[in-house]
């Protein structure tokens, strides 16, 4: 996964595909750190039977947290729509599968003796293969993405206002099947197709913030007062309103990683954006590492303060994970190996990570 430029200036949808966009990095890290940061949290919460001051700040960024996520991951979606078949599918879907099968199977490794202890090994290994219909923890994003990309490609021929009036229709409805792929579905394409429907007006927001910094500033107090507001009275909740502050959130990230990379401030998030999938597939085994070693322990009877903890160690260890891979030559970890390209690789160095 080697890095890449990044256009420090105002991006672009038509910026080249092998070009970073700074402030996108920084929207990306902001968010996976609070990916990170809200199953660190409520795994510590649940397994000590008691809440922390931490519980307040994911609880704020439920609402927008991951339709974010999934509108970054449609923007450059219309550089590569109409790409042939197979070369799209193998960027927006065996790559992702390739991770999918690598890290559920890590993750099987780690979990199968528990889960053996608990029923039987026969039941552990149908839950392995239930897992490739099922999503199996952590890993559902990446699973529901390919799902996107294709449908997305599927329906470019239909009036993109239709196509977008059922999918916030979707989301309003609160589908509930038990499903993770189909519920999730239903609740985030909406964001994944207004990524790749308002890409132009997402930049030119992002645009109007680096030009206007003040106004920026206040936008985001406002709406940080009102989202804290909502989710405080329980409204967030609602149906239509959980639709607005998912967009809403959306545009106040965007915003703040284009404020920070306007000013180069804390980097660190731009790096977590920057190495985002990295983060996302190893995160998980520092994670609960730390949090068992932390609440045996109890050398820390804080909650707040082993949320706090356990999160950092999540996303400092993944990347740890991912330097250890690549000196001991287990790089086909984070990179997906030729042997599993359908289509010719692209020509330089690229960070394979969602566009």
């Amino acid at each position: 996964m080697a890095a890449i430029g990044t256009i420090a200036a105002s991006g672009s949808v038509n910026a080249p595909a092998a070009a970073r966009i700074d402030w996108i990095d920084y929207a990306k890290g902001i968010c996976i750190v609070m990916v990170v940061m809200m199953h660190s949290v409520l795994g510590v919460e649940l397994a000590a039977g008691e809440t922390g001051f931490m519980h307040v700040l994911v609880a704020f960024a439920k609402p927008f947290r991951m339709p974010d996520f999934f509108l970054i991951s449609g923007l450059f979606l219309p550089l590569v729509i109409d790409r042939d078949w197979r070369t799209y599918l193998d960027r927006k879907v065996v790559h992702f599968a390739y991770f999918y099968v690598v890290w559920v199977t890590i993750q099987f490794g780690f979990k199968t003796p528990a889960f053996a202890a608990e029923t039987s090994w026969r039941d552990a290994g149908l839950l392995y293969l239930e897992s490739f219909i099922e999503p199996f923890g952590t890993l559902w994003f990446i699973y529901l993405l390919p799902i996107f990309f294709v449908v997305t490609k599927l329906t470019r021929r239909f009036p993109p206002p239709a196509i977008w009036l059922i999918a916030a229709a979707l989301e309003t409805a609160r589908i509930s099947t038990g499903w993770t792929a189909i519920d999730e579905f239903c609740a985030r394409f909406v964001y994944f197709y207004s990524g790749y429907l308002f890409a132009p007006y997402v930049f030119a927001l992002s645009d109007r913030a680096r030009s206007h910094p003040p106004s920026a500033l206040a936008a985001l107090a406002i709406w940080a007062l009102i989202n804290a507001g909502l989710v405080e009275a329980g409204a967030s909740e609602w149906k239509i309103v959980s639709l607005v502050l998912g967009f809403a959130g959306a545009c106040a990230i965007i915003t703040m990683g284009t404020l920070l990379a306007r000013a180069q401030w804390l980097n660190f998030f731009r790096f977590c954006g920057e190495h985002s999938i990295v983060i996302y597939l190893a995160f998980f085994l520092p994670m609960a590492a730390t949090r068992t070693l932390l609440l045996r322990t109890g050398i820390i009877p804080d909650i707040g303060t082993v949320s706090l903890i356990v999160t950092l160690v999540g996303v400092i260890g993944a990347l740890a994970i991912w330097q250890v891979a690549l000196r001991f030559g287990a790089g086909f970890l984070f990179e997906r190996p030729a042997a599993f390209w359908i289509a010719p690789k692209k020509a330089g160095p690229i960070l394979q990570a969602a566009e």
